[in-house]
């Protein structure tokens, strides 16, 4: 994620914030297979999170200090969080619309583990 958000800097810091947001949505917020990480510790998700509040402060040129909700809300981009409930909500869908019987009954298995 820094050596994308460092690429970004170097090569597009003239640009006007519009085109450095479409570039961060597309180079950046992309994290594979994000909606699978449930078994991640937590120390590790927030440590991901924290590396991307600092990427946008420093892609978008915002102070150290700054609110990262306010930060958030100017730029128009999604939390980390909210990127990963997206994700695990998108990827659920997908799972139970999915016409394969393998699928569906692995998805069944899993739900009735996670229910108790």
């Amino acid at each position: 994620m820094f050596t994308r958000t460092n690429i970004l800097v170097r090569r597009f810091a003239k640009c006007s914030v519009d085109v450095k947001i479409r570039l961060f949505r597309s180079y950046c917020i992309c994290f594979f297979d994000i909606a699978l990480w449930m078994n991640v510790k937590q120390s590790i998700v927030k440590k991901l999170e924290y590396a991307y509040v600092k990427c946008l402060k420093n892609v978008f040129n915002f102070h150290k200090f700054a609110s990262v909700t306010g930060m958030l809300l100017e730029l128009g981009l999604p939390s980390f969080r909210t990127l990963r409930h997206n994700a695990v909500l998108r990827f659920s869908s997908r799972v139970s619309k999915s016409c394969n019987t393998l699928v569906r009954t692995v998805d069944k298995f899993c739900v009735a583990l996670a229910d108790g």
